[in-house]
């Protein structure tokens, strides 16, 4: 199987191509093209340029997986247009091409910021209406609203999925396309907030707000890899699809696992709840680091459902517990 990924020297794509060389051919589509271990070759954008470069004189690729894209940036410093530009307009052109391919299979990396920015509820399930804030989410549910345009996915209703009638899609019938919504990616190599969280901890600063039980999904990069995989070997139905591991872990469940891989003992303060809200409130009027909006992002509960994956792959679990693999990229900080 002839596999193109896009942003194939990224995090991410690095990692894929660890997972998936010794069963599949390999090339990489990228703004950067050093040669890769596995890769066959790595192509440039303006060679998926019709134009620049006819479809047929590249190799006949069996999937496409699509994982090039501005990240979100935290400090909000990027331009909007920049997110737009590159997280919708490359989604649309590899989108296009797709579509022209023989290729069967399109995997888009979205992220579960097009759906929303804080969860209402026990958890996020695909059934949300997006409803993203900032530049990075809408980018991305943009990128998702021009493949619904011009392919038909399975549309949700209150008693499960029902899916397109054959003929809306009847022109590509013989191909899927699943769009992926990882919540926060990790593993070795990651420089995510992960990274930023440990050097605190590194440095023995307290963490104050231990009065907060808060519960976050996290996605290994090895569970995220197998589920590609699964994508690539089984007959998935096309659709958007959640993506995390099977279990949530509170930022003090975070750093208990940081001290313990270090061999520290945890510094984790209770300090009270409304006193740190006070704080904040404070903090937000003399535009100090810690605000109102920053400790909400911090504490605030964000639960994503992974069962529609499992379902479609045919699993009870993922591979890699949730707390194992943030030890596992903890310990390669």
């Amino acid at each position: 199987m002839n596999i193109l990924i896009t942003g194939i020297h990224g995090f991410v794509g690095s990692n894929l191509v660890v997972a998936l060389k010794n069963h599949y051919i390999l090339y990489g589509l990228d703004i950067v093209t050093p040669e890769k271990e596995g890769v066959v070759k790595t192509f440039v954008w303006k060679d998926v340029e019709t134009t620049s470069f006819p479809i047929q004189k590249l190799p006949q690729f069996d999937a496409i997986i699509h994982l090039a894209g501005k990240a979100h940036d935290t400090k909000n410093q990027s331009a909007s247009q920049v997110y737009f530009d590159i997280n919708t307009g490359l989604t649309q052109k590899i989108f296009d091409f797709f579509l022209e391919s023989s290729a069967k299979k399109f995997i888009f990396f979205s992220s579960v910021k097009a759906a929303a920015d804080s969860v209402v509820g026990d958890m996020l399930t695909e059934d949300v209406i997006p409803t993203p804030v900032g530049p990075y989410g809408e980018s991305k549910i943009a990128a998702e609203s021009y493949i619904k345009e011009h392919f038909i996915l399975p549309t949700t209703s209150p008693y499960g999925y029902s899916f397109s009638s054959e003929e809306e899609n009847v022109k590509y019938s013989d191909k899927r396309v699943y769009i992926l919504r990882p919540c926060m990616i990790h593993g070795p190599g990651n420089k995510g907030n992960l990274n930023l969280l440990y050097n605190v901890v590194k440095k023995g600063i307290p963490w104050p707000l231990g009065d907060f039980e808060n519960k976050r999904s996290f996605t290994s990069i090895d569970n995220l890899c197998y589920v590609v995989e699964g994508l690539l070997t089984k007959d998935v139905a096309s659709g958007i699809y959640h993506m995390g591991d099977d279990e949530a872990l509170s930022t003090n469940e975070l750093i208990a696992l940081m001290c313990e891989a270090m061999g520290k003992e945890p510094h984790i303060w209770k300090m009270n709840r409304k006193m740190m809200e006070g704080c904040a409130g404070l903090g937000t009027l003399l535009h100090l680091p810690l605000n109102t909006e920053r400790l909400r992002k911090l504490t605030e509960n964000y639960v994503v459902s992974n069962e529609k994956i499992k379902s479609a792959l045919g699993i009870d679990r993922m591979p890699v517990r949730a707390a194992d693999g943030i030890m596992k990229t903890i310990r390669s900080f």
